[in-house]
């Protein structure tokens, strides 16, 4: 059977600061300018998990889009939506939660837990401002 990839989209809303404490106020004002509000900021996050493997040859699906749905819920949406990263998620308590990290982070929680083979993450921060993710 031919290898295809499936792709789902999920959402969650999310707050966070860009912050590095080994950095100066100003340089981070710098770098960050402003993602580094004292005060945090949120974003509309769009993600998508895309899955891969053989056609069922008696559903004809490569995964049940509706599963992968539901686990991203169960994992990753319930983690993370309405929270403010940098306060309320374990992984980012010593990590910036850039959406480079956000997505390394996401992968890590959704890794072997989706029917298929998770091939790629792309999260969406705004809808101009997109990351990729491969696993590597």
């Amino acid at each position: 059977m031919p290898t295809v990839t499936v792709t789902r989209h999920v959402h969650f809303n999310a707050a966070h600061r860009l912050h590095n404490a080994m950095l100066s106020p100003e340089r981070n004002r710098q770098v960050f300018g402003l993602c580094n509000n004292p005060n945090y900021h949120g974003h509309n996050y769009e993600l998508e998990i895309s899955v891969a493997g053989a056609i069922d040859p008696v559903t004809g699906y490569v995964a049940d889009l509706g599963e992968v749905k539901r686990i991203a819920e169960a994992i990753v949406v319930s983690a993370l939506d309405h929270k403010n990263l940098n306060l309320d998620v374990p992984a980012f308590a010593e990590l910036n939660p850039t959406a480079e990290n956000v997505v390394v982070v996401i992968w890590r929680m959704l890794e072997g837990k989706l029917p298929g083979r998770l091939v790629k993450l792309v999260l969406w921060e705004t809808p101009r401002n997109s990351v990729e993710y491969r696993g590597e």
